[in-house]
């Protein structure tokens, strides 16, 4: 990969000495500048939320809505970053930057049907505890789906609209749609999944002031729930990232954020002290099991069209012919 960067940024005929040279300067020059704007691109998101001065917390409608506007605004900015990044390094692509975010239409059916479909198998244990315990029946679960006055109560619900809509689109937009195009040509797309969650991870970590400054429990409580959440979000994020780079669409991170959004942290130990437990576990196993088996497959490239991520990636290594071919 390192050569692949060289070969962008110093074009002309050097000896194989001198190539060396350039190539482990280049790359570790496009690799600095990559960390840098996807540092500055985290730090404007979460910077952001805190351009307002309240003495309210987070989840007061007054401060959603302010919110809303700051991250909406630095998600909007957000492509100039992925350009400057572009005109930094020189780097080259025959993509279009909207392209390389993942807005384009070859396999957007299959992209917003397959990684949700493949998210809610992950999940199907506790999508069977929560059937378990609604009180509501197949039909009357139907009938509030398809009733507009429901849908009506949950978009002017201000926590409802941040956590199911606002949040995934504008945290996938920042941290996999600008970040990875930025993280793939310096490291790889394997590396660039894991390493694309981290920003992602850190950036979480803002609602320990605001934690601390409410004291909504203890200082060790606090950072112990900090470091659960960047851990569950890391990890979330390598999965949306994957999603991200094997099917080049922008649409199916952000529906998979959205539904885990909903779920939650699946409620293990309440499964565990359930009265029909032999049920939920079963159905638990049986959602991992077949979401390993079925990742690839329904991720297979081939599904989707032609990959932006591709053109950042050189034809002869073995990245490209796994991913593109």
């Amino acid at each position: 990969m390192a050569m692949t960067s060289s070969q962008v940024l110093y074009p002309y005929h050097l000896s194989p000495a001198m190539s060396e040279a350039h190539a482990a300067v280049s790359a570790s020059g496009l690799c600095a500048v990559s960390v840098l704007c996807c540092l500055t691109l985290a730090c404007s998101y979460v910077g952001s939320l805190y351009v307002w001065k309240s003495e309210l917390s987070r989840d007061h409608p007054a401060v959603i809505k302010r919110r809303f506007t700051s991250v909406l605004v630095v998600s909007c900015l957000s492509p100039l970053f992925l350009w400057v990044w572009k005109e930094l390094t020189g780097f080259k692509t025959e993509a279009a930057i909207l392209s390389l975010m993942g807005f384009r239409l070859d396999g957007m059916f299959t992209a917003t049907l397959l990684p949700l479909l493949l998210t809610m198998i992950l999940f199907l244990g506790p999508l069977v505890q929560l059937s378990l315990d609604c009180p509501w029946g197949f039909l009357d679960g139907l009938k509030v789906a398809f009733d507009p006055r429901f849908w009506m109560l949950c978009f002017t619900d201000m926590r409802w609209l941040r956590n199911q809509v606002i949040a995934p689109l504008t945290e996938e937009l920042v941290f996999r749609a600008c970040m990875l195009p930025m993280l793939v040509p310096c490291t790889s797309p394997g590396t660039a999944i894991f390493t694309c969650p981290l920003f992602f991870g850190i950036a979480h970590f803002h609602h320990v002031i605001e934690q601390l400054r409410f004291r909504q429990g203890t200082v060790l409580s606090i950072f112990l729930s900090a470091a659960f959440q960047f851990s569950y979000t890391a990890v979330f994020g390598a999965y949306t990232a994957f999603i991200f780079i094997r099917t080049g669409h922008f649409i199916g991170p952000v529906l998979c954020h959205s539904f885990c959004n909903y779920i939650g942290f699946p409620a293990i130990f309440t499964a565990l002290d359930h009265p029909q437990r032999a049920t939920i576990v079963f159905f638990y196993v049986l959602g991992v099991v077949l979401f390993f088996l079925l990742l690839y497959p329904m991720t297979d490239p081939i599904l989707y069209g032609d990959i932006p991520i591709c053109s950042l990636l050189d034809k002869r290594s073995t990245d490209h012919c796994s991913l593109c071919l």
